[in-house]
């Protein structure tokens, strides 16, 4: 805290006992004698009013209880950037050291903060850091040219975020300095970006990852700033309000990670004006209250052009309600990976199974693998619930009479591929179940023991419910041995010569895809 104040003090960001705010008016506040600070706080309900005081307007805030009047001496306007490491990361005899050991991560990188058992006494050397973190150090300036490049010039991965910076120039100034720049988390600095395209130089010309969530960036100061990060591969711009307003042309070419989670304005005509970008793997969309999407250059069954290196999508906490979005998520040549809990969606039993079956290349599905059962039992339940309405619609065992509508194929557009992969439904299957009947639920299977040919086959009636480990419970009894040396494994009688493995105890036989008249083979 200092009764000085800086020359160029409106806009400056400050801290007022720990909250955050910008410095919008300087002066006398009239009747009350003295200089006063006026500041927009970050948080709308720690303020009193609008920026005005008895009828004049002295600033104007976004929010009706944004702005307060403040006197100087009780704000702090941060202090420069070599201050700061110094206080972070020199060796003292302080008792505390070892206890204030945390990290953080930048980007997707892990970055130790202070942990002073964790590194080593030459570490400590400012010239010897190169992963640092000055997270919530009040940082508001580079200080002195060329004084960072002297201290520390090895420095590659850099935490800035919830400090004191007020505008990019700023961080131009530190960034300078650090020639081996890889990774830079700007988040929570409510930054003020140029309007214009800034002269490029080679400040970010190493510079992979930059992390800009909670900046106030908007699209257009993005693409200005863009031609200046020639190899950025991973850019998060995490609730900051944007709207896509165009196409990035020469910029952001090699980027393969965008973050644009919690950005409500972006809906999916805007997501058209990035989809060309031709290295972009991970795209991240959480929370933007996505419903839809639409690639017009692909009919149905067909691969679009769009996203043509997307592997990973994440698309968790959306409105996303109807199948059309999951089948346009086919018609992607690279998707991988798919996130998309919490939406509407996703709330029923079966949900995740369908998703499967409908995008075909998919190997990941919420952070979890999809293995090669999985797969094959979702899509054979699939193409079992729909059958009745394939026929219905048109469709028929005889390829010379199958002609399904187009709206079903609309409506399931990997349902032909699928007959050709398991055959098409046969009318036992379509059968309507009593599911209230145990009869109805009982499935005869024939027992096998594939190491033991002299043994009799057996057959018997197991309900579809039975969990894997009480029909090895079963077999156990009836063939004399512990249930920990069985494996089971089973032969669908329309795949004659394919053996699936049981290999989940707590799975029930439905859940494999085990019908009337498979083989099971037992082995111990």
């Amino acid at each position: 805290m200092s009764d000085i104040l800086p020359l160029d003090v409106i806009g400056r960001r400050v801290e007022v006992n720990g909250e955050y705010a910008t410095v919008r008016f300087c002066g006398a506040v009239p009747p009350v004698a003295g200089l006063w600070l006026g500041v927009e706080w970050d948080n709308p309900e720690r303020g009193k009013h609008d920026g005005s005081h008895e009828g004049t307007m002295y600033f104007k805030c976004r929010h009706p209880t944004g702005g307060s009047f403040v006197r100087p001496n009780i704000v702090n306007f941060g202090e420069d950037f070599l201050t700061a490491l110094k206080k972070r990361y020199v060796l003292t005899d302080g008792p505390d050291d070892d206890e204030k050991s945390c990290s953080l991560k930048v980007g997707s990188k892990q970055v130790q903060t202070i942990g002073f058992e964790h590194i080593t006494k030459k570490q400590s050397q400012l010239r010897s850091l190169q992963d640092i973190s000055l997270w919530k150090c009040a940082v508001s300036c580079a200080g002195e040219r060329g004084r960072i490049a002297e201290a520390c010039p090895n420095i590659r991965v850099v935490d800035l975020s919830k400090n004191l910076l007020s505008t990019w120039d700023e961080v131009i100034l530190i960034a300078e300095q650090l020639k081996d720049l890889e990774a830079l988390d700007l988040s929570e600095n409510k930054l003020q970006f140029p309007s214009d395209s800034p002269t490029l130089t080679r400040t970010f010309s190493t510079l992979k990852t930059l992390v800009l969530n909670k900046t106030g960036i908007t699209w257009t100061e993005v693409l200005h700033c863009a031609p200046s990060w020639p190899v950025l591969q991973e850019l998060y711009l995490k609730s900051n309000g944007i709207s896509i307003s165009e196409r990035p042309v020469n910029a952001l070419q090699n980027l393969r990670l965008l973050d644009l989670s919690s950005n409500p304005s972006i809906d999916e005509s805007q997501l058209c004006l990035i989809a060309y970008l031709p290295r972009l793997e991970h795209l991240l969309l959480s929370d933007i209250g996505l419903s839809s999407i639409h690639f017009p250059d692909a009919e149905i069954g067909c691969k679009t052009s769009m996203f043509p290196a997307l592997t990973y999508l994440i698309v968790n906490d959306n409105q996303i309600s109807e199948w059309s979005f999951i089948n346009e998520l086919d018609k992607l040549q690279s998707l991988q990976a798919l996130s998309c809990a919490r939406n509407p969606l996703t709330k029923g039993d079966k949900a995740e199974e369908i998703i499967i079956a409908k995008i075909g290349q998919l190997k990941t599905l919420n952070r979890c693998q999809i293995l090669p059962e999985e797969r094959r039992g979702a899509e054979l339940d699939y193409r079992k619930a729909f059958g009745k309405e394939w026929r219905k619609a048109g469709g028929h065992p005889d390829p010379d009479r199958n002609r399904p509508s187009a709206e079903f194929l609309s409506a399931h557009p990997r349902y032909q591929l699928l007959c050709c992969k398991y055959g098409a439904p046969e009318d036992e299957e379509l059968k309507t179940q009593q599911p209230f009947m145990l009869k109805n639920q009982l499935l005869t299977l024939k027992i096998k023991c594939s190491n033991q040919p002299e043994q009799q086959i057996l057959e018997k009636q197991l309900p579809d419910s039975m969990t894997i480990q009480k029909v090895k419970g079963l077999l156990s009894r009836l063939l004399k041995v512990p249930v920990s040396e069985l494996l089971l494994s089973y032969e669908s009688s329309k795949m004659p010569g394919r053996e699936i493995e049981l290999e989940n105890d707590l799975q029930p036989l439905q859940f494999y895809s085990v019908e009337n008249g498979d083989c099971l083979l037992v082995r111990w």
